[in-house]
């Protein structure tokens, strides 16, 4: 039985574009996987790493023109947008360049031997290590920054990690010319190609905010709680006069359309729930934006309206309006973990619920945004995307320079010869890494 081919297809037509590439079978990813563990040791020098992940930026930068091209064919976003995302991926490839020349990230933490403790301490000696290959499984609505070059990749390799790509089958065009760059960079820089390796296939302001994108950024404003009537009544306004002007859009693929099709029907037929923009088909393959509310004591409870809180990936807002704080209590009590989660509020200090509602917050989301909307995510050292689970599995960010930890795992020496240990942990500090001595940096 032959291979089944992937296609690259135009989202604003449905048509089919070019064949890229055919799914792998089992075989071929396995092969992929042990190809990349057996090139792991050559991203152990810290200086070759960086150097690598300066050059996929430099060489992202020079194949940007095709590359948008591409992108913009797969996914309708545009130019405007990918251009500025193609920024962002090649920005984050340098910050991590830099991460990995600072190497903090390494957390080196050395106890000397201590007889006068009860019991004694021997000399120990941490630091981090990399996990080995990585599997990294591309976004649909980030074809550069989520995906093939993008901040998991890059801080996977930044931690010392091969990487095996699985392409999103959305962008699987853009996909090939972007691994195609981030494996020349690793020959130009001296490492062997099979550091990354892409394998296709499956079994391989509000109104602007919630928009943007056609709805589709995971930190898309989807669920708001309003008050029932006064500033409630005005968002309503206003977003029904923002939301109303918004023009229809191309979703990323016909599937996703689909599923967003099938969402908004079902939350409009539930009991008190109103449109006032019905979200929906606007033609053959554009999708129009629309709201609903519902008043927020029917979300209170388990019940058919459990599914309003619950993602509908795409160009819809659901606004609870609740009578009481109460209310806000109950319904915040059966929100699952979320990515970010937004408070607004009256100047500081004018407020008194205001500290209580933010403390309220703090457990169902990774971060809280105070007077502002949670669309576009800083890659900042301070920046966290994640949350908890369901928005995210682990702990961890990621977006920003702390991405990096979800590679490494840490590893103790103890007792060992200083000839014996790596140079990062050896007495003199040979790499002048930053440490923490005997509790103290150093």
């Amino acid at each position: 039985m032959s291979a089944a081919p992937v296609w690259s297809v135009d989202p604003r037509s449905g048509n089919p574009r070019e064949q890229v590439a055919v799914e792998a079978t089992a075989e071929e990813v396995d092969r992929a996987v042990r190809a990349a563990h057996s090139v792991r040791d050559a991203l152990a020098d810290r200086t070759a790493r960086a150097a690598f992940l300066r050059t996929a930026a430099e060489l992202l930068e020079e194949s940007g023109a095709h590359i948008i091209e591409a992108a913009d064919a797969e996914t309708a976003l545009g130019p405007a947008r990918l251009t500025g995302e193609l920024a962002r991926t090649a920005a984050q490839l340098r910050a991590f360049a830099e991460v990995v020349e600072e190497g903090g990230y390494l957390d080196i933490r050395i106890d000397h031997e201590d007889g006068s403790r009860t019991p004694p301490w021997p000399d120990l000696r941490r630091w981090k290590i990399p996990l080995g290959v990585v599997a990294v499984y591309a976004a649909s609505n980030f074809p550069l920054a989520f995906s093939v070059p993008g901040g998991d990749t890059a801080s996977a390799l930044a931690a010392g990690c091969p990487v095996v790509v699985k392409a999103h089958p959305g962008h699987p065009a853009t996909s090939e010319l972007c691994a195609s760059v981030l494996r020349r960079a690793a020959a130009r820089t001296g490492l062997p190609e099979d550091v990354v390796t892409l394998v296709h296939g499956f079994d391989a302001g509000l109104g602007a905010s919630m928009t943007l994108g056609t709805g589709q950024f995971c930190t898309k404003p989807g669920f708001v709680l309003a008050p029932a009537g006064g500033a409630g009544d005005q968002l309503v306004k206003a977003l029904t006069e923002t939301v109303s002007s918004t023009g229809s859009g191309v979703m990323l693929d016909h599937r996703m359309r689909d599923a967003f099709l099938a969402g908004v029907r079902e939350r409009a037929a539930l009991p008190g729930v109103e449109a006032p923009v019905t979200p929906g088909a606007a033609g053959e393959h554009t999708v129009s934006a629309g709201f609903l509310t519902v008043p927020a004591d029917r979300l209170t409870a388990e019940g058919p309206h459990d599914a309003l809180l619950e993602e509908c990936f795409g160009p819809v807002t659901v606004i609870a309006r609740y009578a009481t704080r109460d209310e806000v209590a109950a319904v915040l009590a059966r929100l699952p973990g979320n990515l970010t989660a937004t408070l607004r509020t009256a100047t500081e200090g004018e407020d008194p619920g205001a500290a209580g509602l933010l403390a309220a917050l703090t457990p169902l989301a990774g971060r809280i945004l105070v007077n502002g909307w949670p669309t576009g995510v800083a890659v900042a050292p301070a920046q966290h995307h994640g949350g908890p689970y369901p928005a995210t599995t682990s702990p961890t960010t990621s977006v920003g320079a702390t991405a990096i930890e979800r590679w490494l795992r840490p590893v103790t020496y103890q007792n060992t010869p200083d000839a014996l240990l790596p140079p990062e942990l050896r007495e003199a500090n040979p790499l002048g890494l930053p440490r923490r001595v005997d509790g103290r940096r150093a």
